[in-house]
This record gives structure tokens, sequence and C-alpha cells, in this order.
């Protein structure tokens, strides 16, 4: 049986192409994402390594506030220690260092770097053990107004050595760069870039207090471990104050970008790996059926000369294993391409990652050929056990191992899991609960109940689909309509692959249509500003807090009011806060005060949003212990509870309250009001005069400014498309792999249809015109499923805003119909092609001159 599984193979390895590609790509997607995953944490271990590489210990402030990933989760500790530290016996160095936000400005006036990696502006540590930055030109900086940079900012900004620029700390600093460094032997940290001060210069520009210092770096005696210094080193610090030793610093750091950001992209790229390997599933099950069928008599045969059942069962499988055992091992090498190819495409869209080479693991390779080969193992179960019940008298008759009727249990399945589905689905909507946990499982449900009813609505699908076909199309329309109507199960199975690439398609697409309105009509609605500065919403810039007040001088300005942000502790819980001075806040911004004020907030008090009073059982008076970054522990007391806005975070603190705990205070964005009667044009170009001496960011009116609110999720939405083209690709090279073996399959019908007058061009019509009808049927149906689970999601999701906006794109829905229509013409080109080239005679002689006729032809 295996010589003859192996035989069989080689004999259709051209029915099997098709099945091939379908695994080799899933499971490249697959191994792809593996290995981007494995090289961007080999590549973060080696650059957190050699960060730490020459420091024994750091000391720094103990208490740790995780807010935003750019806002600092240590405190500052006095500068005076140093000198403490330093005289610790077992200590042979100890070198303060200072760093914070500072955006290099290249020629070209535009800050170098963001969308990702941070903009770094530090001390330079003279001691080369303790510093991963080694100068390569130039020198060390020894003036206030010098700066070394590094090779990778200088490359990108077209900055050289002797070159004036600006460094936005955030205020403009104007610098000489007297120095280019290196990361070891990279260009710089990942795609960071870094600009050194003197350590006077950087306490200056990125410290609130200048007797500060971010942390001391610590080289030990030669003899002295690194945990001795620590010991060492902890018997003389203050409360409030840590010693820990480099060996946990670059623990602590990889662990950080392991369990947030690599978690998430990892999880991200293998749920669009599975929606491709879930797609492909669809492609191999079409495949193994038709074969299948058309083996009727030569698996009956093999009965009737002694082959029992379980043999025929064994060498159908068996060639499903083989299949995909060899192109899951293909694709595993085909994923190194496919990480090149997802490095190249979140660089492109933004996202930059950092540079390696590519990790690729004996975990990788064992995962991919499992999963590729189980996938194609199970796709192929069913039609192999249709197989192995073909009696051995139907040797000598025609006979199908797939039958075209629908059975009563199956149809009774798909309605109950679908009722289900809807059912989970609703009730987490309407009732309330876990997003992620009901809706998942009432979608998948849903989707695995469409799928199992598909071919009870196929057939009157099919035929409401392809009656305009038949109008149009006269008599090749009519064909096709019927061939799509013949085999309902074939049809929804073919469908179904594109169905499931559609569905999630048009989700994500309701889902971030939706919140970009809701967020939208929030920022419009509560921002009663006209115009807004912000250095861009995602991966934007940091402004001066004094940009605020300057714009708040202009004749034309009646008020300006900077936001920023922060990371505080409320009740053993991290949270990110919005920062503003807030008597003037309800000028330009409307939060809609439930109960107290704004205006009367204090050094002492705080306003919440009524859903985080809500969650946390406060009130107007109620005092809050708020621990800050620098671990100080004050009792703030809630003076005003407001609604929901995008603007502003759930908690909001007032600049008094900030301003004695900051580290390094900056604006994320400043909201300016105009004087009444002065026109927008005006009063913009005013704000802009003012605006160019701090970097020049964007000016922008209402409209723009809630544009640019939802400027992430138009970037993370076309990722999403990008990412999805795959699972489509796959489902098109399914339905014209059905068509390709459908027509071999009626290889006497189409024959028959030539000999009795059809011509070549009516033959391609219709089939394409076939492969169109089951496209459109999968793109209607995964349109409307989508749509409703977008929905779900979406309102799921945005349960606590007040002012959450379901929105249907509806232009953009029409577009994915169209495409889904379009998908079918491509798909069927080929097939066509190749039914039209059949001789209507030599069709009907037998399938031994037909191969012969096709292959001369």
């Amino acid at each position: 049986m295996l010589t003859l599984s192996i035989n069989g193979l080689w004999a259709r390895k051209r029915r099997l192409a098709g099945t091939f590609l379908a695994v080799f790509l899933g499971v490249a997607f697959l191994s792809g994402t593996l290995v981007l995953g494995d090289t961007l944490r080999t590549n973060f271990d080696r650059l957190f390594t050699s960060v730490t590489r020459g420091t024994d210990a750091v000391v720094r402030g103990s208490t740790v506030v995780k807010g935003d990933r750019e806002l600092p989760k240590h405190g500052p500790v006095d500068a005076s220690l140093v000198a403490q530290v330093a005289s610790v016996p077992g200590v042979a160095r100890a070198e303060p260092a200072v760093d914070g936000y500072g955006a290099l400005i290249g020629k070209d006036g535009k800050a170098i770097g963001g969308n990702g990696p941070p903009r770094v502006a530090a001390s330079w540590v003279s001691d080369p053990d303790l510093n991963p930055y080694e100068l390569v030109e130039g020198r060390a900086p020894e003036q206030g107004d010098e700066v070394v940079i590094n090779r990778g900012a200088a490359k990108k900004g077209h900055l050289r050595l002797g070159d004036t620029a600006v460094v936005q700390t955030p205020d403009p600093v104007t610098v000489h760069i007297v120095g280019i460094a290196t990361f070891g032997s990279e260009d710089g940290f990942g795609g960071a870039t870094y600009t050194a001060f003197t350590l006077p210069a950087a306490q200056t520009h990125l410290m609130a207090q200048t007797s500060a210092v971010s942390r001391v770096l610590i080289k030990a005696a030669p003899g002295v471990s690194q945990a001795d210094v620590v010991r060492r080193v902890s018997s003389v610090l203050p409360d409030g104050v840590e010693a820990i030793t480099g060996a946990q610093l670059t623990k602590e750091s990889i662990s950080d970008v392991n369990q947030g950001f690599l978690n998430l992209l990892r999880t991200f790229l293998v749920m669009f790996a599975g929606v491709a390997l879930l797609v492909a599933t669809f492609s191999i099950y079409n495949t193994f059926s038709i074969i299948a069928a058309q083996r009727a008599r030569e698996s009956a045969l093999m009965r009737a000369i002694g082959a029992t059942r379980r043999q025929v069962l064994g060498s159908v499988l068996l060639e499903a294993v083989i299949t995909g055992l060899i192109a899951s091992i293909a694709g595993v090498f085909g994923g190194l391409a496919v990480a090149g190819l997802l490095k190249g495409l979140f660089d492109a869209v933004g996202f930059n990652l950092p540079a390696g080479g590519l990790a690729f693991t004996g975990a990788t390779a064992v995962v991919s050929v499992v999963v590729g080969t189980a996938v194609t193992l199970l796709a192929g179960i069913a039609p192999a056990i249709r197989a192995s019940r073909i009696r051995p008298l139907a040797a000598l008759r025609d006979a199908a191992a797939e039958s075209v009727a629908v059975s009563r249990a199956r149809a009774v399945a798909g309605i109950a899991l679908l009722a289900i589905g809807v059912t989970v689905v609703l009730s987490t909507v309407i009732g309330g609960g876990t997003v992620i946990a009901a809706v998942g499982l009432g979608a998948l449900l849903t989707i695995v109940g469409i799928v199992i009813f598909g071919p009870v609505a196929a057939r009157p699908a099919s035929a409401a689909l392809g009656a305009p076909v038949a109008r149009l199309r006269g008599i090749s329309g009519s064909l096709a309509t019927g061939n799509a109507m013949r085999n309902p199960r074939r049809t929804s199975a073919t469908a179904a692959a594109l169905m499931v690439g559609i569905t999630v398609v048009t989700l994500f697409t309701v889902f971030a249509a939706s919140l970009k309105a809701t967020v939208d009509r929030s920022v419009t609605r509560s921002f009663g500003g006209d115009l807004a500065i912000s250095g861009g919403r995602f991966g934007g810039r940091a402004l001066s807090p004094r940009l605020a007040t300057d714009v708040g001088r202009l004749p034309s300005v009646r008020t300006a009011v900077g936001l920023g942000q922060g990371a505080v502790r409320i009740k053993g819980s991290d949270q990110t806060v919005t920062l503003a001075d807030t008597s003037h806040l309800s000028d330009v911004i409307d939060l809609d005060v439930v109960n107290g004020s704004l205006t009367t907030l204090g050094p002492r008090s705080l306003a919440v949003s009524e859903q985080e009073a809500t969650d946390k059982g406060w009130h107007v008076g109620d005092t809050v212990p708020v621990t800050f970054v620098d671990g100080a522990t004050s009792g703030l007391t809630v003076g005003a509870i407001y609604k929901s806005s995008d603007v502003i975070d759930d908690v909001l603190l007032t600049r008094a309250s900030w301003s004695a705990h900051a580290t390094q205070d900056v604006d994320t964005v400043v909201l300016v009001k105009l004087v009444s009667g002065v026109s927008l044009d005006r009063g913009r170009a005013a704000v802009e005069r003012v605006a160019a001496a701090y970097g020049g960011p964007t000016v922008e009116d209402r409209k723009q400014y809630a544009a640019s609110v939802t400027q992430g999720i138009n970037m993370i939405l076309g990722l999403v498309y990008v990412l999805l083209a795959l699972a489509i690709v796959i489902a098109l090279m399914g339905i014209a792999n059905t068509l390709s073996l459908s027509i071999h399959e009626r290889t006497r019908e189409l024959g028959l249809l030539r000999a009795v007058g059809q011509t070549r061009q009516q033959l391609r019509s219709m089939v394409r015109w076939e492969s169109v009808i089951m496209s459109t049927f999968g793109a209607v149906g995964g349109i409307g499923v989508g749509v409703f689970l977008g929905w779900a999601l979406a309102t799921a999701a945005m349960r606590q805003e007040a002012s959450s906006t379901l929105a249907l794109p509806i232009g953009s829905l029409f577009v994915v119909l169209i495409v889904g229509g379009l998908a079918g013409v491509v798909a069927g080109f080929r097939p066509a092609r190749r039914a039209a080239r059949m001789n209507g005679l030599a069709a009907n002689a037998g399938p031994g001159l037909v191969a012969a006729t096709m292959k001369s032809t």
C-alpha cells in the first residue's frame, strides 16, 4: 500500500499541486511568524546584554510604576549618592547616568526615528566598561552645547561631525555634534536614536531637578562578585533607593520586552497564520474530496481484488500525510523568506524592529511541520472515509465517493451550532461579560455553524446569484448556475475558504470603522477648542510645557492648555494619568463634569472619569492614596467626576500636584481656543509662528485633530489587510484547484457540450461564471458574518463609552464584495482556459485519448 500511495501521488502530482501550495503558504506564514518572534527575542537579548556587559551593579529608585512604555518606571536618585557609593569597599568605579526623551532633528527639519524605537537623550558615560556606546569619530562632549550621536541617527538625519543640530528635550536645544558613536558594532540600539550631553547639560535639559540623576552605574573591583558589591552598596543606601546586579537588570529588561511587546506581536501574527491555515484546510479538503471521487472505480477495484477497507482508508490518508509532510518541510524553509518580508512590512508601516540575522530553532521546525501535516491529515480524513466505503461491485459501474445530497443531520447540526454561536454573541453584547472570551467563542461557533450549514444554503444561494448571470450571459450563464447548484457540498466547501478570509476582513473593517467613529464623535463633542498642536498622535515627539504658555500670550488666543502624561500607582494598580492646568481646561474641553468642579482642583486633588469612580467606588470628597514614580505617596482628594473622554485618561492630575514628582515634564498636545472673531486661518498662522521655535510641531483644526487621534487605527488596519492577503490568495488557489479537478471529473460532459456546438469562448465563460458565483457566495456570506461579529465586538469593546457609535463602512464593504467577485474571475481563468482546450470527440472517446489530446494542445 505504501508503494501504491507513492505511485498514486506521482501519477496525480499536478492535481495535488494546489494542495501542496496551500499547505506550503500556510506553514510558511506560521514558520515565518515563529522565526520573526525568535529573531526579535534573540536580538533584544543580545542588545540588552550588550547594554549591561560591563555594569556590575546599578543604584536606582526602588519604586516601580509602569505606565505608558515611553514613561520612566523608576524615579531619580540624588546625585550626592555617587560619591557615597564610590567610597564603598569593592566599588572600583561609580558613574552617574541621566537619560530621558530627546528628539534629534535631521537636516530636513524633521525628528529622526520614532514609531516604535525610542528617541533617547542621555549623559555621556566616560568609563568605556559602563558605556555600551563606543566613539568611532570625534571626541566626547566637553561643553554644554556639545553632543555625541549614534551613527544610525547620523545616517538617517544626514548629519556629520561638526554640524549644528537641534535636540528637542522637549525644549529646543541647539547643539554641536562633536562625536559619532556605535552601539558595540551596530549603528545603534535597534532603531533608537541616541544623543549624549555632558552630565551637567543632561541634568539641566532632561531632569526636573538638576540635583538628581537617573541612576548610578557601578563597576566592581577585581575579585568582587556582582552579588557582593550589591550587598555592600545596599548597606549605605537610604530608603526608597535600591541596588541590583547587572545580570538582574539585563533579565528585567529582557522580561519586560518579552512579556509585553514580543508576546503581543507574536500572538497577533500567529492569529493570522491560523486564519491562513484554516483557509488552507478547506482547499485541502476539496482537493482530496474530488480526487477520492475521481478514484472511485480505482478504490472499488482494489476492494474487488482483495484490499480491505482499512487499506483503502490508509492509502488515502498516507497520501495526505506525505503531501502534508513534504509541503510543511518546504514551508519551514519558506518561512525564512516570510520572516524577512514581515520585518520589511512592519518597517514600511512605521513599526521599526531591531535588525539582525534570522534565528531559526528546532522548535520552530518541529511545530511548523507537525501543524502542517496534522492540518493536511485532518482535511483528508473525511474524503478517505468516503473512499473506503465504496463496495467492490462498484468497480463494474460508475460510482461516486462524494455524495451531492445534504443530510438532514448536517442541516440540524449546522442550525444548532449557528444558533448557539449567535446566542453567545448576543448575550455578551446585551448582558455584558468577558469580551475576548465570550465574543471569541461565539464567533467561532457561528463560523463553524455557517460552514456546516453552508451546503443547505448553497443551492438556493447559487440559484439567486446565478439568475442575473443567466439573463446576461444566456446559455453559458445558465449552465454555470446549474454547475454551481449541482453539488452544493462542493460549492459550499469551496466558497467557505474565501468566506473565512472575507469574514475576518469585514470584522476588522467594521470594528475599526466603529472605533474611529466613536473616537471621532467623542473628540469632536468634547474638544471645544479651535486648534491643536501635536508632534503626531502615533509615534510623535513630545512638546515643551512652555509652548502652551507662549501660545497663550498671543493676542489672537484666548486660552492654550497643554496636556501631558504621567504614571502613578493608585491602590496597588499602575495607571497612566493625564496632566493639565485644570483651571482653564474647561475652556478647550467639555468633559461633561457630573459632580464637583475642575476649576477648583488644587495640588492636593484629582479628577476621575465616571467609569473609574464607579469601578473603584469613589465619590467627590474621598481621599485616594497616590504613589508617584519618585516613591512619594500623597493622599489626593477626588474633586471632580467627569464623563469618559478619548482626549483625557481616566485619572486627571493638576500640574501643581505632578510637578514636585516629575522626572522630565513634557506635553503630548496643546489645545488652543481663539479669541472670538479671530478667523481660523489668522489664528493658525499666529500659532504656527510661535510653534516654529519649538521644532515646528503640527498645528491642526478640530477635524484634523480628530483624524490624527485615529491615525494609529488606520495604520493597524492597513497592516491587517496586508496580512490577510495571504489567506485570500490561498482561498483563490482553492477555488482554482477545485475547478480544475472538477473539470477533469466532468471531462465527458464538457466534451459532449463541445460536440453539440458549444464554442470555446462559451465554455470559458461558463467555467469563469461558475467560479464567480462560488466566490460571490463566499464573499456575501463572509460580509454578512463579518458585519455581525464586527458589530458585536465593537459594541462589547466600547460598552463603557457613552457615545459609542456603530459604523458600517458601506463603501469599503462594497469594495470587499467586488474584490470577492473579481477573485472568482482570477481563480477561474486557468481552469476555463484548460477546459476550452478540450477536444469534444476525444473527451467522449476515453480518458487516455483525452489526456493525450490535452497534452498535445
